[in-house]
């Protein structure tokens, strides 16, 4: 049989969907790149915002339409949140977030769908670098004890739930046994990582790095109160990369109060200062949330301030979007639309400019880049690209062959989009 899988959404469902790749191939099912060459089709949907509802749903509707014979599997928050409602979208299994990392075994048991052993892949073999992917992201964690007045994710993932230590460096040792080079350890609250399990996300982070050889190591976004002790000491080892995402989402002190977030702009800056002093190199991004209800002309310059003071190497900018089933949905005095645009866009300057300070920190500098697939033809060779350690994309001419190659390049500009980067001879 030939599997068509799907996602929308976070990073999470990214690497879901990689784990089910591995679990269908080892059944024996072969990966479709397109719907309609499909026997099964698995959709995992997303349900962060009601743009996200809309999308999950013109989704499944746009994948019946394109193969109306095959077989339709969904899951993810959507599926989680209102199963009546996409099972009313003529699906054929609808599979809920806490029993989606079984979702193979349980499509194969309920649609009586056929397994065929002898086509199985060997257990080192994997699908990301057919699909032009050099980094695997791999879940560790779900759930979270939090309640953020403006998320509805903890209701769709409900509980925290810990993989064991063992399994994740188990499928670090696969992906990487199978050639991939980098992997994202991802989950919802990351940093909970081992609360239901006497563990912690150091030792996890640990073990990887002491258990497995896989060269750069990359983490998911954490939360910012959520740095376990010691924390700092893990990237001692330079295979740990030196870029985390600490979404924060205001700068106002009031606002994160209405947000029942519990980390202070004093607190993060403070957090910065410790991040600096012992990885001089890191780059730290975040999430803002402009126009959350309420949020005045005051916050929000504190807001500015903030994020100026902090100095983002970038800033994912959310207009907030009231999402029904949380608190802050019910909110008073909502922020005009022209002016969360207006808002929007001041921080959009603000945080081009921060991100070509963060770029320019590393002009004439060396450093070591895994180079991505497809490159661009050019009429002197091929023009790759591919990331810093901190995270900054880089675009360097180079020959044939450089596909998921550790490289060394010599920064030598800075552009609007990326850096610009050479070779650096013999290396």
């Amino acid at each position: 049989m030939r599997v068509y899988l799907k996602t929308l959404g976070c990073r999470l469902n990214e690497a879901e969907l990689e784990g089910w790749a591995r679990d269908f191939r080892a059944r024996g099912f072969e990966l479709s790149s397109e719907a309609e060459g499909a026997d099964l089709l698995v959709v995992n949907t997303c349900a962060v915002t009601e743009e996200a509802v809309r999308k999950s749903r013109k989704l499944l509707r746009r994948t019946q339409r394109d193969n109306p014979a095959a077989r339709l599997v969904v899951s993810g928050c959507y599926a989680s949140l209102d199963p009546d409602q996409a099972n009313g979208l003529g699906v054929d299994l609808v599979i809920s977030n806490a029993e989606k990392d079984r979702l193979v075994e349980i499509a194969a048991r309920e649609l009586d769908l056929p397994t065929m052993p002898a086509s199985a892949t060997e257990p080192g073999e994997y699908s990301l670098l057919a699909r032009n992917r050099q980094r695997a992201f791999i879940k560790v964690q779900d759930g979270c004890r939090y309640r953020c007045s403006y998320c509805i994710v903890t209701l769709a993932r409900g509980e925290e739930r810990s993989r064991p230590v063992s399994e994740v460096v188990e499928e670090v040792n696969c992906v990487h046994a199978a050639g991939i080079q980098e992997v994202v350890l991802a989950g919802v609250h990351l940093g909970g990582y081992g609360s239901d399990r006497e563990s912690s996300l150091y030792e996890l982070v640990e073990a990887v790095l002491e258990r497995t050889s896989i060269p750069r190591v990359r983490l998911g976004s954490l939360e910012p109160w959520d740095l376990p002790e010691g924390f700092w000491s893990l990237f001692d080892n330079p295979r740990l990369m030196p870029h985390l995402h600490l979404p924060m989402q205001s700068g106002a002190d009031s606002v994160l109060r209405r947000m029942s977030r519990r980390c202070r702009s004093g607190e993060f800056l403070t957090l910065m200062e410790q991040a600096r002093s012992a990885v001089p190199e890191i780059n730290v991004t975040t999430d803002i949330i402009v126009g959350f209800p309420g949020e005045t002309e005051e916050e929000w310059q504190q807001t500015l301030a903030f994020a100026e003071a902090a100095g983002f190497g970038d800033i994912h900018i959310f207009a907030f979007s009231p999402r029904s089933g949380t608190k802050a949905a019910e909110a008073a005095n909502p922020v005009p639309r022209e002016v969360k645009r207006r808002r929007a866009e001041e921080l959009h300057r603000l945080a081009t400019r921060l991100r070509r300070r963060a770029r320019e920190r590393l002009l004439r500098q060396r450093v070591t880049v895994l180079t991505e697939g497809n490159p661009e033809e050019l009429d002197s060779g091929l023009r790759w690209s591919g990331y810093t350690p901190d995270y900054q994309r880089i675009a360097f001419e180079g020959p044939a062959g450089l596909e998921n190659s550790l490289v060394r390049l010599e920064v030598t500009g800075v552009g609007e989009e990326r850096l610009e980067g050479r070779l650096v001879p013999g290396c």
